[in-house]
């Protein structure tokens, strides 16, 4: 095991990191942690593989962790690739996932602030015996999002 192993932080890449940023600060309560980011230099083009990188974003606080909770990182790069169609069975990263109280209610308020359906709300009984209802939207940008009620 490697020593002193905890979780840190996920990066989002965002074609519009101020705009990102909002949503999840508006709908999530996720909570901006300064200084705001403005990265360039040999050590980022080194770090990164990319020559004559630059990039610009913030850390936002994610919500139910305390001050010193996990962050969700959204960045832009002055130079981006293209992006593929959302599709949630894509090997790697699949989805960020939130707890809420009302799956089908922020889904709705998800979708009005720019993001899109993937699924249907479903409720199921999960592996412990518990009723959990969720659904899989996307953010403005495509990212994939698991809304989830906390099973009771």
């Amino acid at each position: 095991m490697i020593a002193g192993a905890r979780y840190g932080h996920t990066n989002l890449i965002a074609t519009d990191w101020r705009a990102l940023s909002r949503f999840y600060q508006e709908l999530f309560g996720c909570v901006a942690v300064p200084p705001e980011r403005d990265f360039s230099g040999p050590d980022l083009e080194r770090g990164t593989g990319i020559p004559g990188a630059r990039l610009w974003g913030e850390h936002l606080r994610l919500p139910g962790h305390g001050p010193e909770g996990p962050t969700l990182e959204i960045f832009h790069y002055d130079m981006l690739e293209e992006r593929p169609e959302v599709a949630v069975n894509r090997p790697g990263f699949g989805h960020i996932a939130f707890v809420v109280d009302d799956v089908p209610a922020a889904r709705e308020a998800v979708i009005a602030a720019g993001g899109k359906a993937v699924g249907e709300v479903v409720t199921l009984t999960n592996a412990i015996g518990k009723r959990l209802t969720w659904v899989y939207v996307t953010d403005p940008e495509g990212n994939v999002l698991e809304l989830q009620s906390v099973p009771r």
